[in-house]
């Protein structure tokens, strides 16, 4: 009877709850993603309506990066996974280099 009753109270907890923030990984609500929606939409829009507006000769302003949200990766993991890729890909050059080019002596 204790644990029904506890998984019934866990249950009806708040969204914004110390145990709903826990089990979802992150404290960000619907209103947070509703307000990080509206930012990369004016932005969006802002960025059309310039380029919409900008002198023929001039290049277009490149479109907005959206903002981030939980469950996308940090920059920092961003650049690591980067730099990362950037390693094997020199790493796989070197290795056909070597087989194709004659060695130097």
């Amino acid at each position: 009877m204790t644990l029904r009753l506890l998984r019934v109270l866990v249950e009806h907890l708040p969204p914004d709850s110390a145990t709903a923030r826990a089990q979802a990984g992150h404290h960000w609500t619907h209103r947070d993603y509703a307000a990080a929606d509206t930012v990369d939409l004016l932005g969006l829009l802002v960025t059309q309506f310039a380029n919409a507006h900008r002198d023929p000769k001039t290049p277009a302003a490149p479109m907005p990066e959206p903002g981030w949200r939980p469950g996308d990766p940090s920059p920092d993991e961003v650049e690591a996974a980067k730099h990362e890729k950037q390693t094997q890909a020199r790493a796989a050059y070197d290795r056909i280099t070597s087989q194709v080019l004659p060695e130097r002596g």
